[in-house]
């Protein structure tokens, strides 16, 4: 059967926010499988604040998308050709997919997903990459004790707001950090967090004063700038700062904002580390199993932002990250699967 794909690639390197010119919208064939090869059809697209770095030129973490290449970004999907042994017709996979409506893959890098477990979205945030990235960067980096308190930035977004669920269920008094009312009620009401700190109307640092008039024992940071600089004041002795993502500076043309109170660190015997869920794929089935017992249990809560828009509404969706219209986990669908 003849199929064409569509798909997104990258035209152009952003300067602050993407642009519509930044992007192509290519249409061609889809290919039938090789020997050891299975072909996708993407359902569900993950849109996460790090495909911004992704579009960047430099050295990072992982290789920056090039210039023509299809726009990277994890996905489910449904395989409908496998010439491939682990994977038959019907099977449902996460992966890296990208942005279009097919993926010829060699079978790297996906696995397996059970849409019975939890419907296929929860399956890029929960229990995908933002839970897995909550999951070990709170546990390993963070090491939280029953008692202390632990204060999430980013506290609506899909990684931010489990990391929070996380921590209570570890027996901590958590804090968020969210932009707006409906935000900060939704952190309390919704995730269970203790309490939730308005960057929007409050004075962050003055507020967590407030909140946590004993200090911060673990800071999970998602957007740097001035609200990461805030934090660092209120650290405890022996605090741990887990640097997962930096929104607030994902755009700037200027100068990437640095923390001005790193000294806090020193004072307070503190330390501040970065981590990348890629370090732990080994370690996936390990965090997933349990993601989905809590998820099984109701002790976790899963909120999915999903917009209905197919493969064509892309460029748009993706700004929502950075509008932070978004609560929950970001997900464009493609298609029914």
């Amino acid at each position: 059967m003849s199929r064409t794909n569509h798909q997104y690639r990258l035209a152009a390197r952003p300067v602050g926010l993407p642009r519509p010119t930044d992007w192509e919208y290519v249409e061609e064939p889809v290919a039938e499988p090789g020997e050891g090869e299975v072909l996708i059809k993407v359902l569900y697209l993950s849109l996460d604040p790090a495909m911004r770095g992704w579009m960047n030129e430099g050295r990072s973490y992982v290789r920056p998308v090039e210039i023509a290449e299809v726009m990277r970004a994890g996905g489910v999907g449904r395989v409908i050709a496998s010439r491939h042994p682990r994977f038959a017709v019907g099977d449902h996979v996460s992966g890296a997919l990208h942005v279009q409506e097919y993926c010829l893959s060699d079978g790297r890098g996906l696995t397996k997903v059970d849409p019975a477990l939890a419907p296929l979205p929860v399956h890029l945030g929960v229990l995908g990459s933002p839970g897995m990235t909550a999951y070990f960067g709170l546990l390993d980096i963070g090491r939280p004790e029953p008692g202390q308190t632990v204060v999430v930035s980013g506290a609506a977004g899909a990684v931010g707001s489990v990391v929070g669920q996380i921590a209570k269920i570890k027996g901590c008094r958590v804090i968020g950090i969210a932009g707006g009312e409906r935000k900060c009620r939704l952190v309390v009401e919704e995730f269970g967090f203790d309490a939730c700190v308005d960057y929007k109307s409050e004075d962050v640092r003055k507020a967590l004063r407030e909140v946590a008039p004993e200090g911060v024992d673990v800071y999970f940071d998602n957007v740097g700038g001035d609200i990461l600089d805030a934090a660092l004041t209120r650290l405890a002795r022996g605090a741990r700062v887990v640097i997962c993502g930096a929104i607030s500076q994902y755009n700037a043309t200027e100068q990437v904002k640095g923390p001005a109170n790193y000294m806090s660190l020193l004072v307070n015997r503190a330390s501040m580390t970065g981590m990348v869920v890629f370090d732990y794929a080994d370690r996936y089935p390990e965090a997933a199993a349990e993601l989905a017992e809590w998820l099984s249990a109701g002790k976790l809560r899963s909120l999915v932002d999903v917009v209905d828009g197919g493969v064509q509404a892309f460029p748009d969706t993706l700004l929502r990250l950075f509008r932070g219209d978004n609560t929950g986990k970001l997900v464009l669908k493609l298609a029914d699967g």
